[in-house]
């Protein structure tokens, strides 16, 4: 600023007057000698100065840049985290994370209903962090329905008169009257299955061994009665992990059920929303608060086509991806990337991408398990069906075709406000609503919109309520899913996706990702708190790891419950007795080799 000036000058003593073209040409001459320094110091710095200093002035210039793909609980869970740690994130996403679908009708529609249950911390955490307010329903009971009628009912273990008891002595009490048809011994015969569990962790060894055996092989050792397992192991795992126990890891499903039932007695509580959707309710906020802090981008209705890899620097360096709405590829340089996808994405993502396939095997791995299908339905009726609960399951149905099927009585979740909503201002009677969901779907999914309808309205939902007979459909839509949940096949667990890849910048999030033992997270299985969860630790990972380009805090995250006393008591007695036969003779476990 100083040279910009003019040339400075002593006024206190006469000079000799300088013609204007002399006095232009002095300064000229001086600001080109003063820019040739500056460019060689700038020259030298750059060239001379320790890595750790160039890299100080870099970071300083210019925040990090993370692209996160995928828009679910993991992508979002990684966008809030990274933004909290001062980088600028651009989360690219096939559809449109933060709006709710809609029929051709106009009506809004979700692809399943999602429950929240007892043990979700951290998304409580952020719907009190975001305001949310009154947001859910009450914890609601469910019913089991089969060919033969209800079979069950599954109590709210929290609103119980008694004082919740160890697990599962709580859970024997509060459910005993609640089996229509199971006989008590077959009941009493999956006491064997909590020897297996407290066994599961024993070592990663036996956790492997336990992953290549089926859920089906297990329930036979431990001595599982066939009808347990076929009305009622069965039907649970066909809603809880999307497939039958045959084709299911026993390790993951002894992670399921151990989370979502046995861990406490009130573990099984579970909740719906009763106001919106998880875009609406959850991520738009989110997404809202995060653009206003100047460091959140969203591309919706976006193609990831391929990574790109700088191989000087041993890391991903660009994002190419299709932009539907223009037919436009384009492409994004990047300080790092979150890979918050199923294992469809991935297949995707690392298909196009030769280089990134050939240095991160585990990612090519990953591309390669398979997934589930899955059916959507929302149904709109001229009349009130009354139901003695707001949530039903089907099972052992030959309509099903080997399926798992769902329904929920919108009319009793929703508050009065979203439920008038869900109607669009069709006019005319106004009864039940209903969302129904097939999982393991696939030989449904050739089938028309009106025989998937016509099995649902005249072979399920009579068969749990008569009423439904003389209810008229007045609107209904049905959405298609191929390939769109997780599916933990036995043997699956090694080439699931790791949260920290071969590339020091690229990480993973979804509740598939392996955390690892220093992040690895209680809630278990298919599960909105894993994937929220996954997504913190991602960008966890990538500031311990220095990619971020700045000293950052870790993103808290908060354990669930911790095990019970009997359960670490049992796991203790397993490894003791366990230990001394294996160090005696390599017995191995008492279930499995």
């Amino acid at each position: 600023p100083q040279f910009n000036r003019g040339p400075l000058r002593d006024t206190s003593r006469p000079t000799a007057r300088r013609s204007s073209s002399a006095s232009a040409g002095r300064m000229a001459r001086t600001q080109a000698l003063v820019a040739t320094v500056c460019v060689a110091v700038q020259a030298f710095t750059t060239t001379t100065a320790p890595t750790w200093r160039r890299n100080r002035v870099v970071t300083a210039a210019k925040k990090p840049q993370v692209i996160v793909v995928g828009g679910g609980w993991g992508g979002f869970g990684a966008a809030k985290a990274l933004c909290e740690k001062g980088c600028e994130v651009t989360l690219l996403d096939a559809g449109n994370p933060v709006e709710e679908m809609s029929t051709p009708t106009g009506k809004p529609f979700e692809p399943g209903m999602r429950g929240f249950w007892k043990d979700y911390p951290n998304i409580n955490a952020l719907g009190d962090e975001l305001g949310l307010g009154d947001i859910y329903s009450e914890f609601t009971e469910s019913s089991f329905f089969g060919p033969d009628g209800l079979e069950c009912t599954a109590p709210v273990f929290s609103s119980s008169s008694l004082p919740e008891l160890p697990s599962p002595l709580g859970q024997v009490l509060a459910s005993f009257d609640r089996f229509k048809r199971l006989p008590i011994l077959d009941r009493t015969s999956i006491l064997g299955l909590f020897g297996a569990m407290a066994d599961l962790y024993r070592s990663p060894e036996v956790f492997e061994a336990y992953d290549r055996m089926s859920a089906h092989e297990l329930f036979l050792r431990v001595g599982a009665t066939k009808r347990l397992v076929d009305d009622f192991l069965k039907p649970t795992l066909l809603v809880g992990l999307f497939k039958p126990p045959e084709e299911l890891s026993a390790a993951v499903t002894m992670e399921l059920l151990y989370f979502y039932a046995l861990a406490h007695q009130t573990s099984f509580d579970v909740r719906w929303l009763k106001r919106g959707t998880v875009q609406s309710t959850f991520f738009a906020p989110l997404a809202r608060r995060l653009v206003e802090s100047g460091n959140f981008t969203i591309r919706s209705n976006c193609f990831v086509k391929s990574l790109d890899l700088d191989e000087t620097t041993d890391r991903v360096s660009r994002v190419s991806f299709e932009d539907k709405a223009t037919g436009a590829v384009l492409s994004k340089d990047c300080d790092a990337v979150v890979l918050a996808l199923g294992s469809g994405g991935m297949k995707a993502v690392v298909g196009g991408s030769p280089a990134l396939a050939k240095r991160c095997p585990e990612l090519a791995r990953a591309s390669s398990l398979n997934a589930i299908d899955v059916i959507a339905v929302r149904i709109w009726l001229d009349k009130v069906v009354p139901t003695d609960t707001p949530v039903g399951v089907f099972s052992k149905f030959p309509a099903l075709r080997g399926s798992g099927g769902t329904f929920f009585m919108l009319d009793q979740l929703l508050d009065p406000e979203t439920l008038d909503a869900t109607w669009a201002g069709q006019e005319g009677p106004r009864g039940s609503v209903l969302s129904c969901d097939f999982y393991n779907a696939g030989a449904l999914l050739p089938l028309s919109d009106d025989d998937i309808l016509r099995i649902l309205t005249h072979d399920l939902l009579p068969q749990a309520y008569p009423a439904f007979r003389d209810a008229k459909v007045r609107d209904a839509h049905v959405r298609r899913f191929p390939r769109a949940v997780s599916w933990f096949s036995p043997g699956s667990y090694g080439n699931r996706p790791p949260l920290a890849t071969s590339l020091s910048n690229l990480v993973c999030a979804g509740d598939w990702v392996k955390m690892g033992p220093d992040r690895e997270h209680g809630a278990k299985g298919l599960c909105q708190e894993r994937a929220l969860v996954s997504g913190y630790q991602a960008a966890n990972v990538l500031a311990a790891k220095g990619v971020l380009g700045r000293a950052a805090d870790e993103t808290p995250v908060i354990p669930i419950r911790d095990d019970e006393p009997a359960y670490l008591a049992a796991v203790r007695a397993n490894s003791l007795v366990q230990g001394t036969l294996d160090r005696l003779g390599g017995l191995g476990s008492f279930w499995v080799r």
